[in-house]
């Protein structure tokens, strides 16, 4: 009889164990990843965010054991891909990779099919990203004087690309604009690439993206930098004067890229996820590319990035009103 109860005992602990939220996060924990993890790039290929993943995916695919496998589901200012994230299985097989869109989205879509803040949980910003305004080669102005001095020559003023409505390259332009005291016209691409394809072919006269896509443009002498918008130089590029130095005192505005998953996956999964890329921004090929572009590395804890896109999101909130931004 006393053998049976004490089967009985240890046949009720082990049960407590497994039904235990702590236990299946750790179960979760040791067996994750155990298949190929998909990062969802919501913007057009060749932006940002899709540089960013093809360059993190080698270190990536190390560290976890598993293939990397990037899939781009552009739209809607990246809500497509966000939403497809949103709604796939908290597991941590599913990531996204967003652009500075996502804290401002809420703000200019009226009907999102996903709450941002609640459908999905953060887990790093990786990177602070300098943004640049950069002309095609046939454009008669070589910085921002110059372009608002041409600008007022026009009935619309300049014409300027973006990677979508209410990204990072809209609101600092709408910014400029308010600054400069100019009429500028957007028009609006599906991603970073696109817009800045635009800029060079001529299509339009500028465009204002992440110094991640625009330096080896510049570079390759494809594009012409008019300014760095942050509150001090890019490395990547030395000579290029700040809008502060062009006498747009305290204007600063940067972009950046970070990574989310769906809400409800285990915080043992998220942990593990933000080690990873933690680590592989650690990697000295990766670091000596970051340089390169003048990106800087955030690296943050889910808790910091999380603290970040509410800033983030109150920030922009004011500009788009101010602008009367907004999308159906």
């Amino acid at each position: 009889m006393n053998k049976q109860l004490l089967k009985a005992s240890i046949a009720t602990c082990i049960l407590a164990m497994t039904i235990s939220p702590g236990f299946a996060q750790s179960r979760d924990a040791n067996a994750y990843p155990n298949k190929p993890i998909r990062i969802i790039n919501p913007l057009a290929t060749g932006g940002a965010v899709d540089t960013m993943a093809r360059l993190l995916a080698p270190s990536l695919q190390e560290i976890l054991g598993q293939p990397i496998i990037i899939e781009s589901k552009p739209g809607a200012g990246g809500t497509i891909g966000s939403n497809f994230v949103a709604k796939s299985p908290p597991d941590g097989y599913t990531i996204l990779m967003v652009y500075d869109t996502f804290a401002v989205n809420p703000h200019v879509y009226k009907n999102l099919p996903f709450d941002s803040f609640k459908d999905l949980t953060p887990v790093t910003e990786l990177v602070k990203i300098p943004l640049v305004v950069v002309g095609g080669n046939k454009l008669p102005a070589n910085n921002l004087k110059e372009l608002s001095e041409l600008a007022k020559t026009k009935p619309n003023g300049i014409t300027f690309s973006s990677g979508g409505p209410g990204s990072s390259g809209h609101l600092a332009a709408e910014l400029l604009k308010n600054s400069l005291g100019i009429e500028m016209t957007h028009i609006p691409y599906k991603g970073g690439g696109p817009a800045l394809t635009a800029t060079i072919s001529g299509e339009t006269d500028i465009t204002i993206l992440g110094a991640v896509i625009t330096v080896p443009q510049i570079k390759g002498g494809n594009l012409k930098p008019l300014a760095v918008l942050g509150k001090k130089r890019t490395p990547a590029l030395p000579q290029t004067l700040t809008a502060n130095e062009q006498g747009l005192i305290n204007f600063d505005v940067s972009s950046w890229v970070g990574v989310l998953v769906p809400a409800g996956t285990p915080s043992s999964i998220v942990d593990k996820i933000n080690s990873a890329f933690t680590q592989a921004l650690k990697n000295p090929a990766v670091q000596a590319r970051m340089a390169e572009q003048g990106n800087e590395i955030v690296a943050s804890s889910p808790a910091q990035f999380g603290a970040f896109l509410n800033i983030e999101s109150t920030k922009w909130s004011k500009v788009i009103k101010d602008s009367n931004i907004q999308l159906e």
